[in-house]
């Protein structure tokens, strides 16, 4: 069959043939010469018709051997032309009643492959799919990129507080959110770009489903087009055949034309997903085919997915917007649906969600969503050791999502394992924490790369190519991994806090192999609240957290080791824990004692010993001298309170008499029950009149809580004004929150031996006299 010379000419390949190569297409293609007569008419010999033809048949990308060659390009553009025809016979006359019912026809005829490929999804280690609807949550769209901003890091950072350090919520930059749908409604041609695992594919899918279904575009024919099965096809057709060959299967012409005709008409809803998972060699291929498809059927709708980052790809008719981080909202949307009928409730995950920020950040991301689902089904509980949970996180991105999905990407710089990549992302992140760089330049983080790569084997050193290597590596990290992220113009930092902290203890543990310096510059952090995540993971990275441990002890109790009014402090609590006959350990005694002096909360005495504070508000507390402790703390604090105004008031009459009385009656010591009793006698009888307890509370009061201050010294050994200074009060603060940290990382779950865990125990809280007879060497 020969072919309209023309028809030829037009084909998007023949512009990239050479004009010998044009010369044999147009004669064997459209003239029906041999290779014989070709030879002869263009004067050339056989082996360079052969050449010739070698090079045509890779312009069209057709594979195989001596005839077959031939016969497949002929093939090819055969099915070109007839599509060309049935296009052609698609006029503007035919009327609109004949085109919509085309448009149902073909509707029902594509229905049973949207539903077969649109209608589940299946993703990590799920043992089986789940239906899209069982699961999907409302996506919403960012109409601005985030990368695109041009704002300072002194903006950024206004999302945080570096002073009082916890989470600076990064997925709550505000940003004015768009559901998805309107976003798919308001553009013709969209182009949705989101990091790895944002829910693109997952929303391109419920897109389809919901238009084949009659509830969203009802009157256009959905077309699901994975774009790395198109790139990957072995017939190498174009995009408008490749989906119309799908609606046929091979099969009927007809079905092929009645797509070709849908989409002459501009009645399509076309949905290209994953631009960014064709291959390189292939995407130039890919590109101009969704131009020319877009340009040349522009009344059609067109929505594409790529991630963030990618190769930058420009289509200058698109519309470019960016999947928002899932809210809280999200969150509990997909966690409802995902644990409906199952053991473990979502209540219980949504809880434990929101008591963990570290956690709660993570499960922006709907694939690292979907990863803690998946692990809190299995055991109803995060894993203690969270950096194993961390770790799974990062499995996920770096290697588990594009491998399950069979996707191989072009690695920028080969010499970069996922090893290294963890190696190179754990120095860029020791480096930034350290000096606070939450957000960091991109040209520091090409330095911080250049730095890294220029030691690898091999690596070239000449200083323009490194340059160009870093800039293409830290590119691929953000696109294929999504682990670095571009927050502004120019501006980076860690897709997630967690992860910059994760990868900050990697390095101390991992890249530094816990040296004796990297360990000791650590527990230098030990007062700042921004290190705590840090040396929570760092233990449980630890093989053996003995070293960590007992370096972070020493480090604690050198905070007070120089001022002798809070030793003489420390020497009192260990005094008064003591004295007592009571079934808890001695530490946690000393910590409950610091707490109620100070009016510190509970915690270090909790995690020291959860049957202390069970037992509190039982008969044991008598022995703790709780209330008696709440009556002299009330006290201390009724003469600032008298000056309040009313709303303000703390019913001195009503409060303070009664519980008074209430110790008093518990006293377990006669005569300290006597002091008690005199001191009740002295405040004024009960009675309506709250102005004369004020009065007498006005000129009596500071007189009487010092003879109250005797009693309890006296009998009970508390109640001593100790008169810190303000940076006295702060550095006890300070410490006894170092105290929590280490307490906290003992039991975590960490490895530690049996004697390191019992002399921290045993030491904890003392002063540094009677911990240096204790000191296991460091």
């Amino acid at each position: 069959m020969s072919l309209p010379e023309d028809f030829l000419t037009q084909l998007e390949q023949y512009g990239e043939l050479s004009q010998g190569e044009r010369e044999v297409f147009v004669a064997i293609f459209s003239h029906g010469k041999s290779r014989v007569e070709v030879t002869q008419a263009l004067h050339i010999s056989d082996s360079n018709l052969s050449t010739r033809l070698s090079g045509i048949y890779k312009k069209f990308k057709i594979s195989g051997n001596g005839p077959v060659k031939e016969n497949r390009l002929r093939e090819y553009l055969s099915k070109r032309y007839s599509l060309l025809k049935a296009s052609a016979s698609s006029t503007p006359h035919d009327s609109d009643s004949n085109i919509n019912a085309l448009v149902q026809e073909v509707r029902e005829k594509v229905k049973p492959g949207i539903q077969e490929r649109c209608s589940t999804m299946r993703v990590l280690d799920m043992t089986q799919p789940i239906g899209l609807n069982d699961i999907y949550t409302n996506v919403n769209i960012l109409e601005k990129i985030t990368r695109n901003r041009r704002i300072e890091v002194s903006e950024l950072l206004k999302v945080c507080n570096s002073d009082d350090f916890e989470r600076f919520g990064l997925s709550e930059i505000a940003e004015e959110r768009v559901p998805g749908l309107e976003a798919v409604k308001k553009y013709t041609k969209l182009m949705i770009l989101g990091k790895p695992g944002a829910g693109k594919t997952t929303f391109m899918k419920y897109v389809a489903m919901q238009c084949i279904a009659g509830n969203f575009q009802a009157d256009r024919v959905p077309i699901f087009v994975t774009l790395k099965d198109f790139a990957d096809s072995t017939n190498k057709s174009g995009l408008l055949e490749y989906i119309c060959q799908q609606l046929s299967n091979g099969a009927e012409t007809q079905n092929s034309a009645s797509m070709q005709k849908v989409i002459a008409h501009g009645r399509a809803l076309i949905l290209l997903d994953g631009l960014d998972e064709v291959r390189e060699d292939e995407s130039n291929c890919v590109l101009k085919e969704i131009r020319n498809l877009s340009d040349k059927n522009s009344d059609n709708h067109f929505v594409m997915t790529c991630r963030i980052a990618a190769q930058e790809y420009i289509f200058n008719k698109f519309t470019d917007v960016e999947v928002a981080d899932f809210d809280n909202e999200q969150m509990a949307t997909f966690a409802n649906k995902w644990f409906k009928g199952k053991v473990v409730k979502a209540e219980t995950f949504l809880k434990r969600i929101q008591d963990n920020q570290r956690i709660r950040e993570l499960a922006t991301n709907p694939l690292l969503l979907t990863l803690l689902c998946l692990v809190f089904e299995e055991s109803g509980d995060f894993p203690a050791n969270r950096s194993e949970l961390y770790k799974e996180g990062l499995d996920a991105l770096l290697k588990k999502w594009d491998a399950k999905r069979g996707i191989e990407r072009y690695q920028i710089y080969k010499k970069l394992s996922v090893q290294r990549k963890e190696d190179l992302l754990s120095k860029i992140a020791l480096t930034t924490f350290e000096k606070g760089d939450y957000f960091f330049k991109q040209k520091a983080a090409e330095l911080y790369i250049k730095d890294y790569i220029r030691n690898l084997p091999d690596a070239n050193t000449e200083l323009e190519v490194l340059q160009l290597d870093s800039e293409k590596v830290l590119q691929s990290i953000e696109a294929q991994h999504g682990l670095l992220v571009e927050r502004a113009k120019g501006i980076y930092s860690f897709s997630h806090l967690t992860f910059h902290e994760y990868f900050t203890a990697r390095e101390i543990i991992v890249g530094n192999q816990s040296s004796e310096e990297a360990l000791q510059n650590l527990v230098n952090h030990i007062t700042e609240r921004r290190w705590r995540e840090v040396f929570l993971l760092a233990v449980g990275m630890s093989p053996s957290a003995d070293r960590l441990l007992l370096l972070m002890k020493k480090q604690v109790d050198l905070l007070l080791e120089d001022d002798q009014k809070l030793q003489e402090f420390l020497i009192w609590l260990r005094e008064k824990s003591d004295s007592l006959d009571v079934p808890y350990k001695s530490a946690a005694v000393r910590a409950f004692y610091f707490k109620l002096d100070r009016d510190l909360d509970r915690d270090l005495a909790r995690d020291l010993d959860r049957g202390l504070v069970r037992d509190l508000d039982r008969a044991l507390a008598r022995a703790l001298d709780l209330d008696l402790v709440r009556v002299f703390a009330l006290d201390l604090v009724l003469d600032h309170a008298l000056d309040l105004d009313r709303a303000r008031d703390l019913a001195l009459d009503h409060v303070l008499a009664p519980l008074f009385a209430y110790a008093r009656d518990r006293a377990r010591d006669r005569d300290l029950k006597e002091a008690l009793q005199e001191l009740k006698e002295q405040l004024p009888v009960l009675n309506d009149e709250e102005k004369i307890f004020k009065q007498w509370w006005k000129d009596n009061g500071w007189a009487w809580i010092e003879q109250l201050r005797v009693v309890t010294i006296k009998y009970c050994n508390i109640g001593h004004d100790w008169q810190f200074s303000k940076q006295q009060k702060e550095l006890l603060q300070r410490y006894y929150d170092a105290n929590l940290l280490l307490i906290n990382c003992l039991n975590s779950d960490c490895y530690v031996s049996r004697e390191v865990r019992q002399e921290i125990e045993d030491t904890l809280l003392l002063p540094i006299a009677e911990i240096e007879k204790h000191r296991h060497p460091a």
